[in-house]
């Protein structure tokens, strides 16, 4: 089947729009399953009420896994924000109070947050056995909440189109503690600007009465999960700075 030129790639996927919808195209590389398991979170947001967009399928083409989902028309806050550089505050003002609306839903019938960052840092290739240990248990002292959290929130997951904003990307999603969920957005924009990580970070502990001292606990068991994870534009030598603050 022939869906086009793609739209977007993805580490793990192959985005294209065809016949108005979007087919989101799995890596060979992924586990069986994988879009299932993908497609299910994110109509599980869609049944909290969240503006998301509406799964229509989940098939194998060509041997490989996809989703068939709803077209959203319209460009990411990321976009606006890059195009227009003197509205930051604006733009991240609008991901904060959208962020904090998915921390607001009581998460049940989603995969927990301990268990997603428990195999993360299991997966960890750079990360010693000892390092790994400590970690872990780390991660078991922490308090959880039950809140849904996204797992990959950031500008280029929004997309405004006539005043209304659609959140994608629903894969990382987990019911857990919204500090860890605020620190993951954090340290993805530190790693392309620290201004509009420190932007971030401020506005959502002013509109959040979140303390940055209690979401940076969170730091070096995040940073370990995001080694897993093999971004080729992520630097693993930054994560285990990070790390090592333990």
């Amino acid at each position: 089947m022939n869906l086009g030129t793609p739209t977007a790639t993805g580490n793990t996927a192959t985005i294209y729009l065809y016949e108005n919808k979007i087919y989101k195209v799995f890596n060979d590389s992924l586990p069986a399953g994988e879009s299932m398991k993908e497609a299910k979170k994110q109509q599980y947001a869609h049944s909290c009420g969240l503006p998301v967009p509406e799964i229509y399928d989940v098939t194998n083409i060509d041997g490989k896994q996809v989703i068939i989902m709803e077209h959203i028309k319209g460009k990411t806050i990321g976009f606006f924000l890059t195009d227009n550089k003197e509205r930051a505050e604006y733009y991240m003002g609008m991901s904060v109070d959208i962020q904090m609306g998915i921390h607001e839903i009581k998460a049940h019938s989603i995969e927990p947050m301990s268990e997603k960052l428990h195999r993360q840092i299991e997966a960890a290739p750079v990360l010693s056995h000892q390092m790994k240990s400590i970690l872990l248990k780390k991660l078991n002292s922490m308090t959880f909440e039950e809140n849904l959290c996204h797992g990959d929130f950031h500008l280029y997951n929004l997309i405004l189109s006539d005043n209304n904003v659609t959140i994608i990307d629903w894969v990382d999603s987990s019911a857990g503690d919204r500090r860890a969920d605020v620190y993951r957005t954090y340290l993805l924009y530190s790693q392309v600007s620290k201004e509009l990580a420190n932007m971030y970070m401020r506005l959502y502990c002013e509109k959040s009465g979140l303390f940055k001292e209690e979401i940076f606990r969170w730091a070096p068991i995040i940073a370990a999960a995001r080694l897993s994870e093999r971004v080729s534009s992520e630097d693993p030598k930054r994560l285990l700075e990070i790390v090592h603050q333990i």
